[in-house]
């Protein structure tokens, strides 16, 4: 998959979106913060890397998995507004924009994501494409993935450690949860929506855990660079703040070797999918690039 396919899918993506918030009936004073926060520049690319595994199916395949990738972008942008919240990491910038609650208020930027959040699951409940049994599935999956034992889960535990030094396991688990398992969701939907059968589905699942573990190592290493272009945020960076990161505990290097490692498992397992199913699973390959050591840039603190 290039770049522009990438392109096209994300595309696709934005004008399903964005039929979904022209046709919602929610008031104005809500649909406004809502619509602020999802239109703000994200990448996309959870709902794109769902999309993505059903392209390699077939491009008709994509329509199947529309709704579903709405939701997941729906629970990451609510999980990002309340993370900015000054009782949480307290940011004035997101994406280089005026976090939700600067624009709005906390009051306004906390109900535009509890829409975002219980809307999400209306989305998928109301998906007249896809089976009884899979819309079931998909739910009890995106509830598992960012309730109180996934993104939710991992949250928590991450303000718990800010006081304390951690042990690497301890932040893997950390970000599998806060970070990884909406990743996870990402391609295990899309292995039950094209309804896979069990060796393909467990390779997708091991490419989701080393892509959402690499995506996390990629992310931090980004923070070091101090750049708000770059990063999307303001103030000094999480090794400045002394913050439970890779790079803190593992070194800038150990951490770039962390994710050069993770890379390399990626790689295999997508050979493995494309051994296993004759189908052009290299596709893949453009989510690598994106977090691929070269994509760093120049900058890092040593």
């Amino acid at each position: 998959m290039t770049a522009n396919h990438l392109k096209k899918l994300r595309k696709h993506f934005e004008e399903h979106l964005n039929e979904q918030l022209f046709e919602s009936n929610a008031d104005i004073e809500l649909l406004k913060p809502m619509m602020y926060s999802l239109q703000n520049g994200g990448k996309r690319l959870r709902p794109t890397l769902l999309l993505a595994i059903l392209y390699i199916y077939g491009s008709k395949k994509i329509k199947l998995g529309l709704n579903t990738a709405t939701a997941l972008e729906f629970i990451h942008t609510y999980s990002l507004i309340h993370d900015d919240l000054p009782a949480m990491d307290n940011d004035d910038l997101r994406r280089g924009q005026p976090t939700n609650h600067k624009q709005f208020d906390e009051a306004t930027a906390i109900l535009a994501g509890d829409a975002l959040l219980t809307d999400a699951f209306g989305l998928i409940v109301a998906d007249s494409q896809l089976k009884p049994k899979q819309r079931n599935q998909l739910v009890g999956m995106l509830v598992s993935a960012a309730g109180s034992h996934g993104m939710v889960a991992g949250q928590i535990k991450d303000l718990q450690s800010e006081s304390r030094t951690i042990e690497l396991d301890e932040l893997k688990e950390i970000h599998h949860k806060k970070t990884g398992e909406l990743f996870l969701f990402s391609v295990e939907a899309a292995s039950v929506i094209l309804d896979l059968d069990v060796a393909v589905r467990e390779r997708i699942t091991q490419f989701g855990q080393h892509f959402g573990l690499a995506y996390q190592i990629h992310n931090d290493l980004k923070d070091l660079s101090g750049d708000e272009l770059l990063t999307g945020k303001s103030g000094v960076s999480d090794l400045e703040n002394e913050k439970n990161t890779y790079p803190y505990l593992l070194t800038t290097q150990g951490a770039l070797d962390a994710l050069q490692a993770e890379i390399d498992q990626i790689q295999i397992i997508i050979q493995e999918l494309e051994d296993l199913t004759s189908k052009p699973f290299s596709f893949l390959t453009a989510f690598v690039d994106y977090i691929a050591i070269d994509t760093l840039g120049e900058g890092l603190v040593p």
